[in-house]
């Protein structure tokens, strides 16, 4: 998101510069960038922030090698978690909140705009040691991840011993820096409004929903887009758009070939982290009925590993017909979304999700659940929407193996149609899925903050 906004909004009119920490292999890519600001003191070492330019977004660094040149990836190391990481992100909140305050080489911003944890003590700064007259924002991306400290940390992180109470900064006995955000900043958004909505019940709002329910008209759900140049089927190796659709028949003989697969009906794939929460857990149950009903399946993902052995198990009793990759391959999903039929998320929640809209834009048709994000983006093949001629995939409630199931039943039939499978498909594909509309919303955001 922070990659792709920026731009989308200078179309609106509005300048974004995105500050990062500068980790290791970001701190390589900025050789010869100019600093713009100095930090004498961030939690045991001087920091400083340099500017550049990368793919047309303007980037602010934090510098701050004791911080953030260490092995490993932005959170955790090999073995485990970055113990100083709630210091870590306050110093970069800490410096966001500093240079909002009072400006930058004759530039000054009018919001602050902080995405999840990670920044989530940016807003509190604002509110605790000065505005300067700079609004903000808080986006949740995953409630589910809030940036833990323990209470004996609060002076450590600079935070009024005042505020340190159930109303402010006060998390079940510690601090959560997700938490302070939500109930600092001027407004609080989520990336897809049926997720703000379910942020105020508890199955969904991980602990923070009467936080979100409190903050009532301040929050607001804007759907996140995907990048329309980089995920673009009629620029890849196998090429095609709605016009001329022969490129995805090459690239699904292709796909088949590489995996060793016969898949006389719908080809589906599934790229995802393997947890339960994507739902990734309801796959046995579902997917051998779905074969012997003539269904072929391709898992590309990891994550927890008695997941990763069931995937393998599937394949294992399946040959021929499920395929496992156990990674992430940037090339290979694009691959799998130009030649697959459909793309199965079946996720318990759903922030916004990208999946689905890269099937969007595939015509690889999406089979999802109906929470959150994906019920946003998916309009489901119910008959009202089939008789109106404008659904665009198939959706599922409740998450469960039975509702799962059903569905793909109903991909099985579509498939075995070809007339409404092409219908489906072409709509699919003719559904807006970049960030102009997002983009769109978020300037009409900061201008009534602002007004």
């Amino acid at each position: 998101m922070v990659g792709a906004l920026p731009g989308a909004l200078a179309a609106t009119g509005w300048e974004m510069r995105v500050l990062l920490p500068a980790y290791r292999v970001v701190r390589a890519a900025a050789a010869g960038w100019a600093v713009v600001w100095h930090e004498a003191d961030l939690w045991g070492g001087p920091g400083q922030v340099l500017a550049g330019e990368v793919a047309g977004v303007p980037l602010l660094l934090l510098d701050a090698p004791h911080l953030y040149d260490r092995d490993g990836g932005p959170y955790a190391g090999a073995s485990g978690d970055h113990p100083d990481n709630a210091v870590r992100f306050a110093a970069l909140s800490w410096v966001a909140a500093r240079m909002a305050r009072e400006g930058l080489d004759g530039w000054k911003p009018d919001i602050l705009h902080a995405h999840d944890w990670q920044a989530g003590l940016a807003p509190a700064y604002l509110a605790y040691h000065g505005t300067g007259g700079v609004k903000s924002v808080m986006t949740v991306h995953n409630i589910a991840f809030q940036g833990w400290a323990p209470a004996h940390m609060l002076g450590v992180l600079r935070l009024p011993g005042h505020a340190f109470h159930p109303g402010a900064l006060e998390y079940f006995g510690g601090i959560s820096s997700l938490k302070a955000g939500l109930v600092t900043a001027d407004r609080v958004t989520t990336v897809s409004p049926t997720y703000a909505a379910e942020l105020m019940r508890p199955e969904f709002g991980m602990g923070l929903q009467g936080v979100i329910a409190a903050r009532g008209a301040a929050v607001s759900g804007i759907l996140n887009g995907v990048d329309t140049a980089v995920w673009d089927p009629s620029r890849e190796k196998t090429a095609y758009d709605l016009k001329a659709m022969v490129g995805k028949a090459v690239a699904r003989a292709q796909l088949c070939e590489a995996f060793g697969l016969e898949v006389p009906g719908p080809l589906a794939i599934v790229v995802s982290r393997l947890t339960d929460q994507k739902g990734i857990d309801l796959l046995p149950g579902v997917i051998p009925d779905f074969v012997l009903g003539g269904g072929g399946l391709i898992v590309l993902g990891s994550g927890d590993a008695g997941l990763e052995g069931a995937m393998r198990d599937l394949a294992a009793r399946f040959p021929g017909r499920v395929a496992v990759q156990i990674g992430y391959d940037e090339a290979l999903s694009h691959r799998l979304f130009a030649g697959a039929d459909a793309v199965l998320v079946p996720s318990r929640f759903e922030p916004c999700g990208l999946t689905q809209m890269y099937g969007l834009r595939y015509g690889t048709l999406p089979v999802v659940s109906l929470v959150g994000g994906l019920a946003d983006t998916v309009i489901g093949a119910s008959p009202a929407a089939l008789a109106a001629g404008v659904a665009t995939g198939i959706t599922f409630q409740p998450v469960d193996g039975l509702a799962f199931g059903r569905a793909l039943t109903q991909l099985l039939e579509f498939y075995r149609q070809p007339k409404l499978w092409a219908k489906l498909r072409a709509n699919a594909m003719a559904q807006p899925v970049g960030w102009e509309a997002s983009a769109a919303a978020y300037a009409g955001l900061y201008e009534r903050l602002i007004a």
